[in-house]
């Protein structure tokens, strides 16, 4: 037998009790005649004791144990003259009266506690010692139980899970697929599935009317923090059912989430903005709104006191940070330098001063005067002792600048409490969104997406104003999973084709598989995908998705542990027939 017990399990109560215990080495000290080495297992840690007087050879083969070495034991459980309330088994522990190791272990390239001395792209190729810490077992013991009170939750609303192929048919829109080649069928591909959209919609077709899955899904584009090629979704599809139904279905899960996992009731709706309005007042669709500072437009008020960046920009927008009118002019200029960063990429930003005593300091006093600028002042609502923050250019590209603005001045000035959550729905997003380099609309969630049952009869006439039938969950700033009505009208469907480009020729090749199965009845249906990974990492308090997810890639897409992608043998390309072209050549 090797354990009893768990390393955290026992207490007190077991105390003169004989056990047996196994697990890996944490750490080793040696006090003179004692040694006293913690042991570790998933459950926690138990404090060994080995004794130089009572087995001087024992104590002595202790003192030989490395750090992460696996043992076993046998002794006696007694109680701890010095206890450790910080631990769970801090009361009590073991004397060991027989030892053995089950293995040795090399010297970890890192030290395996919560705060590591390892960066991350080493504990990423030693991901199974990374995977021995503490917080990230909290954080996959997480992953586990949400998983489960959302199967818990959806099995009580007579949802039934249904697995999809994971080889489908590459299909344009959205991100690059993963392909993947047949041997069986020369020069032709499988693709996988960027997510089970079309299948869940063929589900509703064929009756299952409450469908959900914890499903795999694959995407090839860029990667950042919240991003990975291969991520987990919760995929659902509901017939007979309208926006409504579906808002108040998930946000019962969203609630049932939160009250089982984090012990935080919700007694009221979540609020809900339309895409306009988040644009409009926190330059974003995916709004924290855990803290206000509120995004206020002042164009009106800056014309015609020839100040050039002012009057040739489309838009002209504003925040307003609270007490910071003391702030220097270094640290102003370090957030001049924050917004110019390539990634947000706006060209400089003007500043207001309203001081304590009333008096109004600007970056652009030689172009407006005190009363100007006091209206600028009276439209964001500042108060003696704030500082407003303006920046200026086309309309999405600033706002979006400001988020970030806004963003950055909430860490700075910690408005946002470690704990708190503000979920809410972002609804009416536009159902297209044009491209300028392709000249083309391209759908703002997929192509079968339904338009607001008002706005059909624009989709000829002003397309560009149609709203979608669409909905986000955003938790703190964060896309946890969006979804929308579907479209189950042939008709529509095929002018949604129209819209986006596609002859008559290519829709049916691409999606002629689901434009027949709506000749045989399909229902109205909606749906919703969450993205798993975000919402554990929400809930374990992590800014990436890499820490919750057992063996993630790095922002190459490669796994640095089995040194993944690699290349295949030159017998496996004949095999499909296919050649490298390592010459560089994109054509």
């Amino acid at each position: 037998m090797y354990r009893t017990h768990t390393c955290g399990e026992l207490n007190l109560r077991h105390s003169g009790n004989e056990v047996t215990l196994s697990g890996w080495v944490q750490r080793s000290r040696d006090h003179g005649g004692m040694t006293f080495i913690d042991l570790r297992d998933r459950y926690g840690i138990t404090q060994l004791v080995f004794d130089m007087e009572t087995n001087g050879e024992l104590c002595r083969e202790a003192r030989k144990l490395g750090r992460e070495f696996v043992i076993r034991v046998e002794g006696t459980v007694r109680e701890r003259s010095n206890k450790n309330p910080k631990m769970a088994t801090g009361d009590i522990e073991i004397d060991v009266r027989m030892l053995w190791v089950l293995n040795a272990s090399l010297l970890p390239p890192f030290t395996i506690e919560d705060e590591t001395d390892g960066g991350e792209e080493l504990r990423m190729k030693f991901r199974y010692l990374d995977l021995r810490r503490n917080k990230m077992k909290k954080n996959l013991e997480l992953r586990h139980r949400m998983a489960g009170e959302i199967r818990k939750y959806l099995d009580k609303q007579s949802f039934i899970e249904i697995e999809t192929p994971v080889m489908i048919k590459s299909t344009p829109e959205g991100a690059r697929d993963f392909v993947v080649p047949s041997r069986m069928n020369q020069g032709e591909f499988y693709a996988l599935p960027q997510s089970p959209q079309i299948f869940k919609q063929l589900l509703m077709v064929a009756g299952y009317d409450r469908y959900f899955q914890i499903v795999k899904c694959f995407r090839d584009e860029d990667l950042r923090a919240d991003r990975q090629p291969e991520f987990t979704q919760v995929d659902c599809e509901m017939s007979f059912a309208g926006q409504e139904d579906v808002l108040n279905t998930f946000e019962g899960l969203a609630k049932h989430l939160f009250q089982e996992i984090k012990n935080i009731d919700f007694n009221g709706p979540f609020p809900r903005i339309t895409f306009k309005d988040a644009m409009d007042r926190y330059g974003t669709d995916k709004p924290d709104i855990r803290f206000r500072m509120e995004i206020t437009e002042l164009k009106e008020f800056t014309r015609g006191h020839n100040f050039q960046v002012f009057d040739d920009a489309e838009y002209v927008g504003a925040i307003c940070a609270e007490n910071c009118a003391g702030y220097t002019r270094k640290q102003i200029d370090k957030l001049t330098d924050f917004v110019k960063r390539p990634q947000i990429g706006a060209k400089g930003m003007v500043w207001v001063k309203y001081n304590e005593d009333g008096t109004i300091k600007s970056s652009v006093d030689k172009f407006y005067d005190e009363a100007a600028l006091h209206k600028w002042i009276g439209a964001c609502g500042a108060r003696q002792g704030d500082l407003v923050l303006i920046m200026a250019g086309e309309r999405i590209a600033t706002q979006e600048a400001l988020s970030e603005l806004r963003l950055e001045m909430g860490r700075q000035l910690d408005l946002v409490m470690e704990g708190d959550f503000a979920p809410l729905w972002v609804v009416d997003f536009p159902l297209f969104e044009w491209d300028q380099e392709t000249g083309r609309f391209y759908a703002k969630h997929h192509p079968f997406t339904s338009p607001r049952p008002e706005d059909i009869a624009l989709l000829d006439s002003d397309p560009a104003s149609v709203r979608a039938n669409a909905y986000d969950l955003v938790i703190n700033g964060v896309e946890i999973g969006g979804g929308s009505v579907r479209i189950h009208n042939k008709d529509l469907q095929g002018k949604m084709f129209e819209k986006l480009g596609f002859t008559h020729e290519q829709a049916k090749e691409q999606f002629g598989f689901l434009m027949e199965a709506f000749r045989y009845g399909a229902p109205p249906h909606a749906g919703v995908a969450f993205g798993f990974d975000r919402w554990v990492a929400v809930f374990a308090g992590s800014d990436s998705i890499r820490d919750v997810i057992a063996f993630p890639k790095n922002n190459s897409g490669r796994d640095l542990m089995i040194d993944s992608p690699s290349s295949i043998s030159h017998e496996q390309l004949q095999e499909l027939r296919l050649k490298i072209d390592d010459t560089g050549n994109d054509k």
